[in-house]
């Protein structure tokens, strides 16, 4: 399999995780979101939304949205599990999950933030706007988990709540986010970067860093 991503892009990352926790190794491509290059016509041939990542399957299968590419790779390959068996906590798991990924990470993502930009919104106000869609964002998820048991976000093992969060955190700070009082979701950060799965994914390790 092959992964077409970008070192900063969170949800490329979120896929690098959910690789790293299933143990399955693949090849890593690459497309420099700043440069435009996810916009160029053969890799619109691969993905039609110009987005990373891209998983491509050894039969040719081409699958797309970090969410969907964590689904299937929980049903491809169930050991160990990103999602909860119990039909309540698995519920909790992916609405926690779904709150990063369509909730704050879209609306501070580099296509939204660029159209503030042409739009003749200053570079002061977009970053504004991006910190406060972080922090916002982000108290709803302390809030979420606050009576769950620890260290991770839903229990003593890593979901995929935690394989949204992490990157999102580091989105939060690169934008100035006061995120210091968060203190669960930090503490759910911390287990998370303890496990290698997580920190070998972590952008600055990548090979296309910058």
């Amino acid at each position: 399999m092959k992964l077409i991503g970008y070192f900063r892009s969170g949800a490329s990352y979120r896929v690098r995780i959910a690789l790293n926790v299933k143990g399955i190794k693949v090849e890593h491509a690459f497309r420099h979101l700043r440069k435009g290059e996810q916009k160029s016509d053969d890799y619109l041939k691969i993905n039609p939304q110009g987005l990373v990542p891209s998983l491509l399957l050894d039969d040719g299968t081409v699958l797309t949205q970090s969410i969907a590419i964590m689904e299937w790779l929980d049903e491809t390959h169930p050991q160990p599990p990103l999602l909860p068996k119990d039909p309540v906590n698995r519920a909790k798991v992916r609405a926690f999950a779904l709150a990063v990924s369509c909730d704050i990470h879209p609306v501070q993502n580099l296509g939204p933030l660029n159209k503030l930009a042409a739009f003749g919104i200053d570079q002061a106000n977009v970053t504004r706007w991006a910190k406060e869609v972080n922090f916002d964002g982000l108290q709803a998820c302390e809030a979420l988990i606050a009576a769950e048991k620890g260290p991770f976000c839903f229990g003593d093992t890593p979901t995929m709540a935690d394989i949204c969060l992490v990157p999102q955190l580091v989105n939060a700070r690169r934008f100035g986010a006061d995120i210091s009082g968060f203190k669960r979701i930090l503490e759910a950060e911390a287990a998370c970067l303890k496990l290698p799965a997580f920190a070998d994914a972590v952008p600055e390790k990548q090979p296309d860093a910058e």
